[in-house]
C-alpha cells in the first residue's frame, strides 16, 4: 500500500511538471508576441522545450516502468507472504478444528455411554418400582436387605433366618442372645402404598386420609409383631420391626411421634437400615462380652493349673539352689584342703633345704692341686 501511494505521488509530480512546461510555453509565446520577437527563435525555443519535455516524459516513463516492476515484485512478495500466512492459518485452523472434532467425538461417545447407563438405570428403576409394587416381591426385597445387613455385622452363630418360634411361626430373622434378654425377633415390614399416598396427597382431605391409612398400617404391623414374635420363655420381651426405607422411617419419627410411642409401649422397636446397623453392633459387643464371661471359668482353671506348675517350679528351683549351696560348700572345703596340702609341701621343701645346708657344712674343704717341677 505504501508503494502504491509513492507511485501516485510520482505520477502527480510528473503531471504537474507537464502542466508547468505547457504553461511555460504559453507564457513564452505570449512574451514573444508582446516583445515582437522573431517566430523562428520562438519556434527553436519551442522545439527545445518540446525535446526537454519528451526527455522528461521518457525519464518519467522509465521511472514509471521501474516503479511498476518494483511494485509488481513487491506485490508478488507480499502476495506470496500473505498466501503463506493464509495457508498456515488455514492449516492451523484445520488442525485445531480436527482436534476439536476429535475431542467432541470423544465427548459424544462419553455422552452416548452415559445415555446408555441412564437408560439402563431407568430400566432398573422401573424394575425396582415393579418389585415394590408387588407386596410379596416387596417383602422379599426387605428380607434380602435385612439379610445383607445382619450377615455383614454378626457372626453366623448369632442369627438364623426364617426361624420357627412359638406355634410354628416363622420370623424373618432371629438373633440368638443369652438370657437375659434372650433371642430377639426381627420382622421386615414395608408400608409403601400408604406412604406413597401420603406423599402424593394433593389437598388436605387426601392428606388426612393418607395419614390415617399410614398410621393404621404401621400400628397393624406393630400389633402383629408383638402378638406373633414375642413369645414368653422363648424370646426376649421385645422385638424389632425393620423398615427397609430411611424415608419412611424419617417420616414416621418426624410426623407420627404418637405411633412410635405406641410401638415402645408394645415393646416393638422400629428400626431403619442405619439404626439396625447400630443395634447389631451393640448386639455384637454383648455377644463378645458373653463369650468372654463364658471363657472366664476356663481361664481361671488354666490359671490355677499354671499356679500349681509355678509352685512345682519354685520347689525345684529351691532344690537346685540347695544343691548349688552344697556344691559351693564342697568347693570351699576342697580349696581349704588344697591350701593345707600346699602349705605342708612348702614346709617339707623348707626342711629338705635346711638338711642339705647342714651336710654341706660338715664336709672337709676340697684338696688343692700341687705343681710338680721336674
Amino acid at each position: 500500500m505504501d508503494l502504491t501511494l509513492v507511485a501516485l505521488v510520482i505520477a502527480a509530480l510528473a503531471v504537474a511538471a507537464l502542466c508547468f512546461c505547457v504553461f511555460a510555453m504559453i507564457s513564452m509565446r505570449k512574451a514573444a508576441e508582446k516583445d515582437g520577437r522573431d517566430g523562428v527563435e520562438f519556434t527553436g525555443r519551442i522545439s527545445q522545450l518540446t525535446e526537454t519535455l519528451a526527455a522528461t516524459q521518457a525519464q518519467t516513463a522509465d521511472r514509471f516502468q521501474a516503479q511498476e516492476r518494483a511494485i509488481g515484485k513487491l506485490l508478488e512478495e507480499r502476495l506470496g507472504d500473505l498466501t503463506k500466512r493464509v495457508g498456515d492459518r488455514l492449516q492451523d485452523h484445520a488442525t485445531r478444528n480436527q482436534t476439536a472434532l476429535g475431542a467432541l467425538g470423544e465427548r459424544l461417545a462419553v455422552i452416548d455411554q452415559a445415555q446408555k447407563n441412564i437408560t439402563e438405570l431407568s430400566s432398573q428403576v422401573v424394575g425396582l418400582q415393579d418389585i415394590l409394587a408387588n407386596k410379596q416381591a416387596r417383602g422379599a426385597f426387605g428380607e434380602v436387605q435385612l439379610s445383607d445387613i445382619v450377615t455383614s455385622i454378626l457372626p453366623p452363630s448369632a442369627y438364623s433366618f426364617q426361624a420357627t418360634i412359638g406355634e410354628n411361626r416363622r420370623v424373618d430373622c432371629l438373633l440368638h442372645l443369652p438370657n437375659p434378654p434372650g433371642s430377639i425377633a426381627i420382622d421386615s415390614k414395608f408400608p409403601l402404598e400408604s406412604y406413597q399416598a401420603l406423599q402424593e396427597a394433593k389437598d388436605d382431605a387426601a392428606s388426612l386420609q393418607a395419614r390415617r391409612t399410614f398410621v393404621a398400617d404401621v400400628r397393624k404391623h406393630v400389633k402383629d409383631i408383638a402378638e406373633r414374635y414375642i413369645v414368653a420363655g422363648e424370646t426376649a420381651e421385645s422385638a424389632l420391626m425393620f423398615l427397609p426405607s430411611e424415608a419412611v422411617y424419617a417420616e414416621l419419627h418426624a410426623n407420627f411421634r404418637n405411633v412410635v410411642e405406641d410401638s415402645y409401649r408394645a415393646r416393638v422397636w422400629i428400626v431403619s437400615p442405619t439404626t439396625l446397623m447400630a443395634t447389631l453392633n451393640t448386639v455384637r459387643a454383648v455377644l463378645k462380652d458373653v463369650r468372654m464371661r463364658e471363657q472366664a471359668g476356663v481361664i481361671q482353671s488354666e490359671v490355677q493349673k499354671m499356679m500349681v506348675d509355678v509352685g512345682r517350679l519354685d520347689d525345684r528351683v529351691d532344690k537346685l539352689q540347695r544343691h548349688f549351696q552344697q556344691a559351693d560348700r564342697d568347693i570351699r572345703d576342697i580349696r581349704t584342703s588344697a591350701d593345707k596340702i600346699t602349705k605342708r609341701g612348702e614346709r617339707i621343701e623348707e626342711l629338705q633345704l635346711e638338711d642339705a645346708e647342714d651336710d654341706a657344712a660338715e664336709l672337709p674343704p676340697p684338696a688343692q692341686p700341687r705343681l710338680v717341677v721336674d
